[in-house]
């Protein structure tokens, strides 16, 4: 084991190639997902973009150090790595790693040239940032890289040393989901639906809490610049993004 400053993975005498602790890597995924998802619900229903810019930088100079340093020394990877540190290694090939992370750098780039650099604010920041959620969600929660997936179509030699073995051996027989499990998941489904919509019908309904204020509030003049950037966008309109655009870009 080598401890070079700029490398990425560890040579360990038992693999061929190099090779990074899967389970540092998912606690890590789970620490951005847990801050992504908060800076990302606090956008969208406050409006205030502010924390999703801090993250959008921390972002990206985590995944510069992972991938053009060495990930031992990537901030977040050190906290994986601490929380995981009585659990015994599962060791992972690194070069489909370092493609993965490579696709999180180009999405961290593309939002700091967007939301950081030019305050852009449009469905572009939502595509790219569900992008960013679903890759960490699903090596998080399932420990499935789907950028190692991507690197197999994109390289002659194959994945190796994937998590779970995924790489190396096809999925036992019955280990899927039988049809029985099938019916109890519908009917698990079905039942949730119902009682959501039994609570929604009989809880209390949301009022104005000041009816009068319109009435009361004296007129303010009005600032025709002002009314021309409120003036909701067609792609807005055309998703019914209307009153979220207007929260979004502090228009009343």
């Amino acid at each position: 084991m080598t401890d070079s400053i700029f490398e990425f993975g560890q040579k360990i005498p038992e693999y061929e190639i190099r090779v990074l602790n899967e389970r540092a890597v998912r606690a890590s995924a789970g620490i951005l997902f847990f801050l992504a998802i908060v800076c990302f619900m606090n956008a969208w229903l406050t409006g205030n973009f502010q924390p999703t810019r801090v993250f959008v930088v921390s972002f990206l100079i985590e995944f510069t150090v992972r991938i053009f340093v060495n990930p031992r020394f990537a901030p977040v990877m050190i906290l994986g790595q601490w929380a995981v540190r009585k659990q015994q290694p599962e060791w992972s090939g690194a070069p489909q790693k370092r493609f993965a992370w490579g696709i999180g750098f180009v999405l961290a780039a593309t939002m700091l040239y967007l939301v950081v650099l030019n305050n852009v604010i449009g469905p572009i920041n939502l595509i790219v940032c569900s992008m960013c959620l679903t890759l960490l969600f699903f090596e998080t929660a399932f420990g499935i890289c789907i950028g190692c997936k991507i690197y197999n179509l994109f390289n002659k030699e194959q994945a190796k040393l994937c998590p779970g073995g995924v790489c190396e051996f096809p999925p036992a027989q019955g280990s899927g989901v039988s049809m029985p499990q099938i019916v109890i998941l519908a009917v698990f489904l079905g039942a949730v639906g119902f009682i959501a919509q039994w609570i929604y019908s009989t809880g209390p309904q949301r009022s104005d809490p000041n009816p009068q204020t319109s009435i009361a509030a004296p007129a303010a003049p009005i600032d025709p610049a002002e009314v021309e950037r409120c003036k909701v966008p067609d792609f807005a309109k055309a998703i019914g993004h209307d009153e979220k655009w207007k929260l979004h870009n502090n228009c009343k």
